[in-house]
């Protein structure tokens, strides 16, 4: 099987590409290197193509496939310029799509749990949408515009995946758009109490890029067209991630509690309604917060 990946050199997509090359497949990783790097590849056979997701033309010298995982995407919800924003994570998808129907090709593709903004939780797939920012926003227009066609025989499959929050290797790259987990071992690897909200309660969905990136390849061989959510179905808070720190870390270093300036609009929970998942696929996410977070301190240590 040849698969293209789309933002391959970035976090989630770097894993992707080594689970399909684990699996055999042969990948043509693309990837601009405007947001990611190249260290996430080094590991890798793939054939990388430098390129935008935006130039039809670079995509139309891509030779055919059978499959497109498209992880492409603006993921900075600090990015200030909304412009840009869409034109990537939206009319690039647009541009992925018609390559896919060129190529006659599967596509799974990325939308964000961050189309359900200020919903209730736990979240489910058919609840509203509520986009609180521009990238939130670009992902809901991706889904807006699948959701007429899953009903329709376009492609061989169309899967939209939202993730909840995803942590582990490759993220270094990202900086302050990293995972909660990564910037808090950042402050406890210097021996500084790690700053958390008052009084770190808040909750969200943790789910380890191995798992993530897993459940994404499995979902190529999906047999029905839909959006699932992907994240472990438990939420947990801030406090528990600095307890697991603590363990991993052999530290004992306590919370520091600051004032939350975002209070009067801040989500004190985040949490995914997994049953769809285990519909469509049948080995949701497998590691704890504590696993993935005692493998994560290792490979971050290089142990």
């Amino acid at each position: 099987m040849r698969v293209l990946v789309t933002g391959a050199a970035g976090f989630v997509g770097s894993n992707v590409v080594k689970i399909l090359e684990d699996r055999g497949a042969r990948v043509i990783a693309l990837d601009d290197f405007s947001s990611a790097n190249f260290k996430n590849l080094l590991d890798t056979k793939a054939d990388v193509v430098c390129a935008d997701v935006c130039d039809e033309a670079a995509l139309a010298k891509l030779p055919k496939v059978d499959a497109v995982i498209h992880e492409s995407a603006i993921t900075d919800t600090t990015f200030t310029d909304d412009a840009r924003m869409i034109k990537v994570n939206f009319e690039g998808f647009k541009n992925v799509f018609n390559f896919c129907i060129k190529k006659r090709a599967r596509l799974v593709y990325i939308s964000s749990a961050a189309t359900y903004g200020s919903g209730p939780s736990p979240m489910k797939e058919t609840q509203k949408a509520q986009p609180l920012n521009a990238y939130a926003y670009s992902k809901y227009l991706c889904d807006c515009f699948t959701a007429p066609l899953m009903n329709k025989k376009i492609l061989p499959l169309i899967l939209g995946i939202r993730y909840f929050n995803v942590y582990g290797p490759g993220e270094f790259h990202k900086k302050s758009a990293a995972s909660m987990i990564y910037q808090l071992y950042l402050q406890m690897k210097t021996g500084s109490r790690p700053k958390v909200f008052k009084a770190g309660e808040q909750k969200r969905d943790f789910i380890y890029v191995k798992d993530a990136a897993r459940i994404t390849c499995d979902a190529l061989a999906a047999g029905t067209n839909t959006v699932i959510n992907v994240g472990t179905g438990i939420a947990r808070s801030f406090n528990d991630i600095i307890a697991a720190l603590n363990k991993s870390m052999g530290t004992s270093l306590p919370p520091e509690y600051i004032a939350n300036p975002y209070a009067s609009f801040y989500q004190n929970l985040t949490e995914a309604d997994i049953t769809h998942l285990k519909k469509v696929i049948k080995n949701p996410a497998q590691y704890s917060l504590e696993q993935g977070i005692g493998e994560y301190v290792k490979a971050l240590s290089g142990l």
